[in-house]
């Protein structure tokens, strides 16, 4: 972790909540709905998640306004049987119908031990941890797939952008211990990373991205003329594909060449799909057992030998769980030019601007 940048301008939480709620509001999403996607997204810029949080924002309000998302959705369940179901999510914003499907998946593993829940007619939903973290109240842990709202990724060897960043998410609960919770893509850095550091006006590390020669491109502002990379490589490709297959092809969604690039076309459903795993940890014994067990190796693991220069080994979560704090106190840092869009934004909606803390602008 980071020292905080004093002269950046940072938001509240309840600042940010409120501002984003206003905006979809006026796109026609009922009160209920516009406050559970605004709890959601900013939770995902209080944990570090800044690639889908606000930032997205005015990508959402542009599908709202064409027509391209439902803003009041009537999600049904299509394929149901006791611990498995599909939801058809009726193209509503994706953190309502993940967040249902998830309500869904608690459900049927508290009655069978395990669920498997998988969504149809989606949208992009966020980040994965998310939904995955809603397991730890309910002494269950999750697994969550999904495939990407634009394809930046070519099968290894090839040119062709068939895949996206499909990520994979766990939550894995402990007891006096932080839970593990990963959260990755299946790129070596998510497609929303690289959207960040160009609204930062940032360069990308050398392998983010290659162009079509196969030179690394690190200009966030030219993404258009390369491609992600794999984590790695060949294996990368393979769990992409995977992930792919068990979160769209399963689901009935879309996937491969018809992925719809959401960053370009404002109108057409992108039939989004999800998949989200919950696994009751009861029906494998003990619970506080369990969490016992969780808690003896992240210590070991935390406390074990490290590298020469190696101040901490950090476990999957825990530096999301520190900005949480950090963030809770301070606010979340947000870029200039960020905030100069999302300024313009509220001048379009003829809502009041993002209150920032300290009135830093």
């Amino acid at each position: 972790m980071t020292s905080l940048d004093q002269t950046t301008p940072r938001v509240a939480a309840t600042c940010a909540q409120a501002f984003i709620k206003a905006a979809l509001l006026t796109q026609g999403l009922a009160n209920e709905g516009a406050d559970q996607v605004a709890k959601l997204m900013t939770e995902a810029d209080m944990q570090g998640s800044d690639g889908h949080g606000i930032i997205r924002l005015p990508q959402y309000i542009k599908r709202l306004r064409s027509a391209g998302m439902n803003p009041r959705p009537i999600m049904r369940i299509v394929e149901d049987r006791p611990a498995t179901a599909v939801v058809d999510g009726d193209n509503g914003m994706g953190h309502l119908v993940v967040s249902h499907a998830v309500d869904i998946a608690i459900g049927k593993a508290r009655e069978c031990g395990v669920a498997w829940v998988g969504t149809r007619n989606s949208n992009h939903a966020g980040p994965a941890s998310l939904y995955v973290r809603r397991a730890l109240e309910h002494d269950m842990l999750a697994l969550y797939f999904a495939v990407g709202n634009a394809n930046h990724l070519p099968p290894w060897g090839g040119m062709d952008m068939l895949l996206s960043t499909n990520p994979i998410a766990a939550a894995i609960p402990g007891a006096a211990e932080p839970p593990v919770v990963l959260d990755m893509a299946t790129t070596v850095a998510a497609y929303g990373k690289v959207k960040a550091r160009a609204k930062a006006g940032r360069e990308m590390p050398v392998g983010w991205m290659i162009d079509r020669q196969g030179q690394p491109l690190t200009d966030p502002t030219r993404s258009e003329d390369g491609f992600l990379l794999p984590i790695g490589d060949h294996k990368g490709y393979g769990l992409a594909l995977v992930f792919g297959l068990l979160a769209g092809t399963l689901n009935g969604a879309a996937m491969g060449r018809n992925v719809v690039d959401f960053n370009a076309d404002h109108v057409t459903p992108t039939n989004t799909g999800q998949t989200i795993i919950m696994v009751d940890l009861a029906a494998f014994g003990d619970v506080d057992a369990f969490k016992a067990r969780v808690d003896q190796l992240e210590r070991d693991i935390r406390d074990s030998e490290r590298l020469p220069g190696v101040d901490r080994i950090w476990l999957p979560g825990e530096q999301s769980h520190a900005k949480r704090g950090a963030y809770a106190a301070a606010g979340y840092p947000i870029s200039t030019g960020l905030l100069g869009e999302l300024d313009q934004l509220a001048a379009d909606l003829g809502i009041a601007p993002l209150e920032i803390e300290g009135s830093r602008r």
